[in-house]
């Protein structure tokens, strides 16, 4: 399994790849705010590098539920200076999470290589073409309704039917349009439109994914769903988001995006070692 971006190839071996968060934004649910200047977003993505970062996710919306949309022109104020600085100091690739396609455009122009589109690249009838101009990676994930209302009273006869169901549907439109087969990740947009249980029926049966014959990404970090299963909501989210991460590396997800990268990187050295993969390279010794 491969995942072709604008200019490089990533390939999927004894482990799941991490996609680093970095939230350019004032309101994101987890740590909005902490890296909302330029120069703080780029420290802390540099250190997200240094932990063992494999991908670099820079939003400058937030997608929590009843999130407030900003504007095209304050979302690409917040992310395009970042990139800049990110594709010229660091050769990891960069991911622009948006579901804009102007904001898309100008992000892959700036040095960033995927496409990241929570709408599964619907919410703009120009991200498509963006997507095909450029030559970027996406990944289209599915949501229930918009963050505004997906989490009201999200409904499915059976969810992970259902969302199989979507992304393959997305999948055919993504290839109709012109998009590359390996230049597509999907994601079943774990949070956004699910309740409690339907998250937990997603993740123990994430394998039916493969069925989709595409890299597959799971982006469960540090989410509401995680505080519960702790039986705390105000715990610390980050030792229950990397259980579910190394059952995600046993059910062969490709990427997982997550907040905590050193820890994250450092379990899954050691689950490899258990688990018949390569354990070593030059940022896990």
């Amino acid at each position: 399994m491969l995942w072709s971006l604008k200019t490089r190839t990533l390939s999927f071996e004894s482990r799941p790849l991490l996609m680093a968060i970095v939230n350019v934004t004032p309101d994101s649910f987890s740590d909005g705010g902490k890296f909302h200047s330029v120069d703080r977003a780029v420290e802390h993505a540099l250190q997200l590098v240094a932990d063992g970062a494999d991908i670099l996710d820079i939003g400058g919306e937030s997608t929590r539920p009843y999130a407030t949309p900003v504007s095209e022109s304050e979302e690409l104020d917040r992310v395009i200076p970042v990139i800049e600085r990110l594709a010229a100091e660091t050769d990891t690739p960069l991911s622009i999470d948006t579901s804009k396609a102007v904001v898309a455009r100008t992000a892959i122009n700036a040095g960033a290589e995927i496409i990241n589109d929570v709408t599964g690249l619907e919410g703009d009838a120009k991200m498509l073409a963006v997507a095909v101009d450029t030559g970027a990676g996406v990944c289209a994930m599915h949501m229930q309704g918009t963050p505004q209302t997906m989490q009201d009273d999200p409904q499915y006869e059976d969810v992970v039917t259902d969302i199989l169901n979507y992304l393959e549907q997305r999948k055919s439109a993504l290839l109709a349009a012109g998009i590359e087969p390996a230049k597509i990740c999907l994601d079943p947009g774990i949070g956004f439109g699910k309740s409690h249980q339907h998250n937990i029926d997603l993740l123990n049966r994430a394998e039916e994914f493969h069925a989709l014959d595409c890299p597959i990404l799971i982006g469960h970090s540090r989410k509401g769903f995680v505080g519960k299963l702790i039986g705390d909501k105000e715990a610390e989210r980050d030792s229950g988001t990397l259980a579910i991460t190394l059952k995600m590396a046993e059910k062969g997800m490709h990427v997982v995006r997550v907040h905590e990268i050193a820890a994250t990187r450092r379990a899954l050295h050691v689950w490899a070692a258990f688990s018949g993969g390569v354990t070593a390279d030059s940022r896990d010794q």
